[in-house]
């Protein structure tokens, strides 16, 4: 299976992250970096690994592929109407998430914690689906490629 060797994220046009979403970027990429699944399967594409450009761009999420030596790989372009509401609900239960741990107890937390995850592998579900025929990846990367595009959908 390839993988994906390195990723940027093109924010041109969009706020400033907040430290917590600078962060949250952070961390995927990392994540990522360590260990991916990520294949092409249409004849002819190059293997892998890849360099992902991941951007927005007149209001579709913008897959750029390129191989190690900058070869162009592929080009996806996906509606964001199917995110919408999971980024949303993501974000929801972050913020509430956020809070709890400043004054909730353990329990609570944890219960909060248990539904963030959940809405998170939904997205990750919903970019799964995206990429049928598209892409190969595994769940571990689907999440932390949901995480990328929660950041650029809500930028700042």
């Amino acid at each position: 299976m390839s993988q994906l060797c390195e990723i940027t994220i093109d924010d041109s046009g969009l706020p400033t992250p907040t430290a917590e979403i600078e962060q949250e970027r952070k961390v995927a990429i990392f994540d990522l970096l360590e260990a991916n699944e990520f294949a092409l399967p249409q004849d002819g594409a190059p293997e892998g690994p890849y360099k992902l450009d991941l951007s927005i761009r007149e209001r579709r999420l913008v897959f750029d592929l390129h191989t190690e030596d900058d070869q162009k790989a592929a080009e996806f372009h996906l509606s964001l109407g199917p995110f919408r509401q999971v980024v949303k609900d993501y974000f929801q239960i972050c913020e509430s998430y956020f809070d709890a741990v400043k004054k909730l107890p353990p329990s609570q937390i944890e219960t909060i914690d248990m539904a963030r995850r959940g809405i998170h592998n939904e997205g990750a579900r919903v970019l799964e689906d995206r990429l049928e025929g598209k892409a190969i990846i595994d769940t571990d990367t689907a999440r932390r490629l949901f995480t990328l595009i929660c950041v650029l959908h809500f930028g700042g």
